[in-house]
């Protein structure tokens, strides 16, 4: 639950760093809750609906070397901001994929600091 809960954390930082940095995506409501909801969402979008894709374009995978890995995360940020409705607004597909791109930067360095020492604690016991 603990892990669940600083993942939920992380989405809603690296989404802000994202909106922050990039014009084309914005956190309409600026306010810890609207942030956290869209960090939820976007933790709920990656948890059961991007292995299904992943697994469903596995041969664009192969085929592109991994680089179809930038169009699936532009497609879940989409996703999560056709479910947000009027919270996230992004401009156009590009936005996403670029978007997509740094937030897993930012989300892989924060669950490396975070959350490295707890699994590292489960594999002692």
């Amino acid at each position: 639950m603990r892990e669940i809960a600083i993942k939920v954390l992380i989405y809603a930082v690296s989404i802000v760093a994202v909106a922050y940095i990039l014009p084309g995506i914005t956190v309409v409501q600026d306010d810890i809750i609207s942030v956290l909801i869209v960090g939820l969402v976007i933790g709920i979008v990656d948890t059961f609906i991007k292995p299904i894709v992943k697994f469903l374009s596995c041969p664009l995978m192969l085929l592109t070397f991994g680089l179809f890995a930038f169009v699936i995360n532009g497609l879940m940020l989409q996703i999560a901001d056709w479910l947000l409705g009027n919270t996230l607004n992004i401009d156009n597909f590009l936005w996403a994929m670029l978007g997509g791109f740094i937030m897993a930067i930012i989300s892989a360095i924060l669950e490396r600091v975070f959350l490295s020492g707890s699994t590292k604690s489960k594999k002692r016991r």
